[in-house]
């Protein structure tokens, strides 16, 4: 019989154990075994994530910190229209900057050209959506002017005008609401008066 070291004695059934370091040596098996639990927490947590970032609503008006509504009295509700806006740098189509304020001001013409296009490919989408769609509803001509209140009239009325030009002459000026006991500071819009 063959002399042993003293030391830890495992009993027969752990003394092939891969716990312990003896055994298991061998071929490693290709099967893993699937966590339940973590995988549904991690789904949990993405459609947790898209359901706060992402509204079934939309926002009508993209707020930025360059733009400051002006404040009025008599408001309606903002409704989802092209939303052209005006900082005090810089003029843009939903999302889309068709023009600096600095280059407007110099130009002595009346209209935008970039705008007016960007407007034109606009309600040409509009109405090829609609006569695929096969739908009664024609083109309104609704646009919104989210502008700063600081913006001077003359770059507003040369937006104004480009609207109108392609089109779009119900315009809607995004305004915050003021006074009264519903004064709540949410967005709202007043039409523009001829």
């Amino acid at each position: 019989m063959a002399i042993k070291v003293p030391g830890k004695r495992y009993g027969k059934r752990l003394e092939h154990s891969k716990v312990f370091g003896h055994g298991g040596h061998g071929k490693k098996s290709g099967f893993a075994d699937l966590l339940i639990t973590p995988l549904v927490d991690m789904f949990v947590i993405i459609v947790l994530f898209l359901i706060a970032n992402f509204s079934a609503t939309g926002e009508v008006l993209m707020m930025t910190k360059d733009i400051q509504l002006p404040e009025a009295a008599n408001v309606k509700e903002v409704e989802m229209h092209p939303v052209v806006m005006v900082s005090n740098e810089q003029v843009s189509v939903s999302g889309t900057i068709v023009g600096r304020v600095d280059d407007l001001t110099k130009d002595e013409y009346l209209n935008i050209p970039a705008l007016e296009e960007r407007l034109r490919d606009m309600r040409k989408q509009f109405e090829d959506l609609h006569s695929m769609a096969n739908s009664t509803d024609g083109f309104k001509g609704d646009v919104n002017i989210q502008a700063n209140k600081d913006v001077e009239f003359r770059i507003i009325k040369r937006v104004m005008f480009s609207c109108a030009t392609a089109g779009y002459n119900n315009i809607n000026f995004a305004v915050l609401q003021r006074g009264g006991a519903s004064a709540d500071g949410k967005p709202g819009a007043a039409p523009a008066k001829p």
